[in-house]
């Protein structure tokens, strides 16, 4: 009686400490910015084949959803860039919509230093509708870490969001964990694995269902030094993660 009571009142709180999952650019950063006087312009493209099927503290659903997010990226010098989002949601049940914006600057270690690793810095702030986030206003902390070891790649994003209005302005910074590593197994093709997580304030994490787990395989093609294709397939681990996601990254460099 008493364990089935627990599970109850667990069950009832469930949706109070669920952090809505978005989805809108699935990208674990090198530490690399774009060179001076360059522009990157990227299309970042993912559908979600099983996702949240209700509405939820007013948040759209997910399923069947394809997300289209244009980032454009400016290089203003050897170690500082500049970032632009605009966030699109493609659906049926009446989910079409330009979804929001968010500005990026981003500063380097420069090279000259020559740091072991390469480290840089972004802080992502902007907004989105109501709809589609259950915060509308907020910022992205994401310090990054990467290192090439012959064909071996590595990345750590260990991220940590802030919301400034909406249901998660109290909570806190969350702390948000990306993670990736690749093989080069030619000169062209790499292969591996990126993970993507959510788990609460660094002092509170939220129960293991309610956190985020995402894994993808993915692979990048690096054909041209001006182009850039990076394509996969994740799967999410817990109650409040969206799964079986397909993801695609198709980027240009303008000289």
């Amino acid at each position: 009686m008493i364990k089935t009571f627990i599970a109850a009142v667990l069950t009832s709180l469930l949706p109070v400490f669920v952090h809505a999952q978005e989805n809108y650019e699935i990208q674990v950063y090198g530490s690399q910015t774009v060179r001076k006087g360059n522009t990157m312009l990227e299309l970042h493209s993912n559908y979600t084949f099983d996702g949240q099927k209700l509405t939820e503290n007013g948040v759209l659903p997910t399923n069947h959803v394809l997300h289209e997010t244009i980032e454009i990226t400016h290089g203003w010098n050897s170690w500082f860039e500049t970032g632009f989002y605009f966030f699109n949601e493609l659906g049926n049940d009446h989910r079409s919509s330009y979804v929001g914006s968010h500005i990026r600057p981003r500063v380097m270690a420069p090279e000259s230093w020559k740091w072991p690793v390469g480290v840089s810095m972004s802080m992502e702030v902007g907004y989105q509708k109501r709809e589609y986030s259950e915060d509308d206003w907020s910022l992205e902390i994401r310090p990054i870490v990467d290192k090439q070891l012959g064909p071996l790649y590595m990345s750590l994003n260990p991220t940590f969001e802030k919301s400034f209005h909406g249901l998660s302005k109290d909570q806190g910074y969350i702390f948000s964990p990306n993670f990736k590593a690749s093989y080069d197994i030619t000169k062209i093709i790499a292969g591996g694995f990126e993970y993507y997580g959510a788990v609460g304030p660094l002092n509170h994490f939220f129960p293991y269902q309610s956190q985020q787990h995402q894994l993808f395989a993915a692979v990048d093609l690096d054909w041209s030094p001006d182009w850039e294709l990076n394509f996969g397939y994740g799967w999410g681990f817990t109650q409040s993660t969206d799964n079986a996601i397909f993801k695609l990254i198709l980027g240009y460099r303008f000289h």
